[in-house]
């Protein structure tokens, strides 16, 4: 195994809120993600980044050459005069969902491509910056050209979560249980937890989707009037504890709690606790990023589905907030928590905020909401083969709000919208609970 590189320590990519869209200011951008990516990557092995632990995840090797194959095949193949590939058939091999760039192998199959290797893999990353730095040196840059750029930056701060997710599985399936961090910030406790107190919010006409930013993707936009009922959004994310005292009251087991297809997961995959957790004797441990340890009842409660938020908002008496409703608690935030540049992999306990404001609302755990991933009244997609980057997955999917633990900070804000299956697991996702106004 190589020597064990600083993961704790990433350098933020620089803010383009105040500044106009420069290729110098998306070069150092750029840089700053390519290197974030390396650091990520840095502390697994040949052997590590070939693991592939679930339909859901890629092996780290497939996620350092696909962020490297968006670049050349988007920006390079298009742009650059002469560009010759790196290899012809990385096209197709490292190709995702992209059906208009032409034909991919099953996602499932990623982790027995033992060729091209982690070396020549490293060589492909190399060779892409090397002719992006000739393509935003040119004189003369497109104005789609730097869309194009800003798009790759923040696909691959997409896929530096997925490499924490993905290896974080991987090495929880391994009998070993090996730690991805070995050196991993802890946060020491302070006091009791804040009090769930509800803020309550009145009902508007309210704006939501992005704003004239300086970057969106085409999924927050466009910005529109909601007309949103008055409701209350709690104080903080669930916890542990509060999560155990569900799973103690036999909130698995108990079907007028959940929704059909979730009653029916439940059955389908003996869930009986959060993803991750593990009951010896009478005590939970939770597999994490630095490896097993036991369950801390303040801290938020995480890889939970949809279904599993769901069933336990309705335990609780409460529901989960609409995109909309949480987006409108947002935008009166700033954002700030604990975020990936914080190096703990891990959510952490809340604490008492002296300004009364929502806590934990960006960062620790992505929030499930009670809101179908579907489009914004008046959205179209890109042109071409990039349409195909959130378009094609508006059905049969969850939004999640606010980031997590693992999200880069310069890439969350409160328009973003994730989505997934309502079955997930694996994504550091959790529960904030909101109801009506009474």
């Amino acid at each position: 195994m190589p020597p064990l590189k600083s993961i704790l320590t990433f350098r933020s990519s620089p803010p383009l809120k105040e500044e106009k869209r420069t290729t110098e200011t998306l070069l150092s951008q750029y840089k700053a993600a390519r290197q974030q990516t390396e650091s990520l990557a840095a502390p697994l092995s040949a052997e590590d980044q070939m693991v592939q632990s679930c339909p859901e995840a890629s092996p780290t090797k497939w996620h350092l050459a696909h962020t490297s194959w968006f670049f050349e095949t988007f920006l390079l193949a298009q742009y650059l005069e002469g560009y010759r590939a790196f290899h012809p058939q990385f096209r197709n091999l490292f190709n995702s969902y992209y059906n208009a760039v032409g034909p991919q192998p099953e996602k499932v199959l990623r982790n027995t491509f033992s060729r091209p290797t982690l070396d020549e893999v490293q060589m492909y990353r190399r060779y892409v910056d090397e002719h992006m730095q000739k393509l935003l040196g040119a004189p003369e840059v497109s104005e789609d050209l730097l869309k194009a750029v800003e798009l790759g930056i923040n696909h691959e701060q997409q896929h530096q979560e997925l490499i924490v997710t993905d290896i974080k599985h991987a090495f929880w399936v391994n009998p070993l249980r090996p730690a991805y961090q070995r050196n991993a910030t802890v946060v020491e406790r302070e006091g009791a937890l804040p009090a769930q107190k509800p803020h309550q919010y009145q009902e508007d006409l309210y704006e939501v989707g992005s704003e004239d930013s300086p970057f969106h993707f085409d999924n927050e936009s466009p910005r529109h009037k909601v007309l949103v009922p008055a409701f209350r959004f709690a104080m903080r994310l669930v916890s542990c504890g509060e999560y155990l005292a569900f799973m103690d009251d036999r909130g698995y087991g108990r079907s007028e709690l959940w929704l059909s297809d979730g009653w029916k997961a439940v059955q389908t995959h003996a869930w009986t606790a959060p993803l991750y957790w593990e009951k010896v004797g009478r005590e939970w441990s939770q597999f994490t990023c630095s490896g097993m340890r036991k369950v801390d009842e303040h801290e938020p409660v995480c890889h939970l589905s949809y279904y599993e938020a769901d069933a336990f908002a309705r335990w609780a008496g409460a529901r989960l907030p609409t995109e909309f409703e949480w987006e409108v608690a947002a935008s009166q935030l700033g954002v700030e928590g604990n975020l990936l540049e914080g190096g703990r992999f891990h959510p952490v306990a809340a604490r008492a905020s002296e300004d009364d404001k929502p806590l934990q609302v960006f960062g620790d755990v992505w929030e499930w909401t009670a809101s179908a991933y579907q489009p914004y009244y008046g959205y179209k997609p890109a042109a071409g083969a990039l349409g195909e980057y959130n378009a094609k997955f508006m059905c049969n999917q969850m939004v999640l709000r606010g980031g997590s633990c693992v999200t880069p900070r310069t890439h969350i804000r409160a328009s973003y919208r994730n989505f997934f299956p309502p079955e997930t697991r694996w994504q550091f996702s959790g529960i904030r609970l909101a109801d009506d106004s009474i």
